[in-house]
């Protein structure tokens, strides 16, 4: 119990040095085109290594913050995305064992999909007016590779936090 209290700080943490920090790291000219989510990469993380519906959960929480805090638009969007995608990515790719090689696919996967899915949504609405392909070369792509970064540097640690996390869990809950 105490590990989920750290994971969920260490989300905690980052979704403030995404908001904070992180904009003063991104280049001017490039502010508006890449939006990391730092926080999503955990999640994924989370629901790879962990289970799945803890990939919901944080999804859904973390979303929700990111609606209120960054996206006022509409509400609901960032948390439908974060937890959709987190869920499928765990679902899907569901692995104690899984490689540096999965996982950095599992992030490519799941920027895509969430982006796109935020993307849709809002195209929608009649939020976005621009066509797809626009958006992805100019924003999804270029968010994705930032965060493919930050999965490749965050990988060991995390791996590892993760991992006492699940074996210190009775039996009954890993299933």
């Amino acid at each position: 119990m105490k590990r989920r209290y750290i994971l969920t700080l260490l989300l905690f943490l980052l979704f403030i040095v995404e908001g904070t920090i992180v904009p003063l790291l991104i280049p001017g000219a490039w502010q508006t085109r890449i939006i990391p989510h730092l926080v999503y990469v955990v999640i994924l993380f989370a629901a790879v290594y962990d289970h799945r519906y803890i990939g919901l959960m944080l999804g859904l929480a973390f979303g929700m913050l990111h609606d209120v805090v960054f996206y006022g638009v509409m509400v609901g969007v960032y948390s439908f995305s974060m937890g959709l995608s987190g869920y499928l990515m765990g679902l899907i790719f569901r692995s104690r064992h899984a490689s540096i090689v999965v996982m950095m696919i599992v992030v490519l996967i799941g920027s895509i999909l969430m982006d796109s899915m935020v993307f849709g949504i809002y195209s929608i609405f009649k939020i976005y007016t621009l066509p797809y392909t626009y958006a992805l070369v100019d924003h999804i792509v270029p968010t994705m590779i930032v965060q493919l970064v930050f999965a490749l540097a965050i990988y060991v640690p995390l791996r590892r936090q993760i991992e006492k996390l699940v074996k210190r869990r009775p039996k009954e809950e890993t299933a």
